[in-house]
């Protein structure tokens, strides 16, 4: 029998609404993921380290500061630093249309949007994570 998929949902920065990545975190558990939530006020470099230490196969970042074309270049290259490219990077809030592009450009897997089933969530991260 397969391991399950397992995901670590982040909040980097200051802001202080988790209701977001607590749904998120909850879909993906009745999806049958094993999910690490990491609390409130992480940095990228915190949120590396626990996806290594806990060899995690995807992490998804709620982020509603604005700061996401900061958070998600910081993150690529601290997975890169650490060779776990194999991760899927996935992410949501409110994220502008012209940089949810330029950030899955760079390297981002997906970022979706206010309003995204989280039934669409959990079937992204079952599709692109292959064991």
């Amino acid at each position: 029998m397969k391991r399950p998929i397992r995901v670590l949902i982040a909040k980097i920065g200051l802001v202080g609404h988790d209701r977001g990545a607590k749904v998120i975190a909850s879909a993906l558990k009745d999806a049958g993921m094993e999910v690490i939530y990491t609390g409130l006020r992480q940095t990228p470099e915190m949120v590396v380290q626990t996806a290594l230490q806990e060899d995690v196969d995807a992490i998804g970042v709620s982020i509603l500061s604005g700061a996401h074309m900061t958070v998600f270049p910081a993150l690529i290259d601290l997975l890169k630093s650490h060779d776990l490219q194999n991760i899927l990077l996935t992410g949501g809030g409110i994220i502008p249309e012209d940089d949810r592009k330029k950030l899955i450009e760079m390297g981002v897997d997906e970022l979706f949007t206010p309003g995204t089933p989280t039934s669409d969530i959990a079937q992204y991260i079952q599709q692109k994570v292959k064991f």
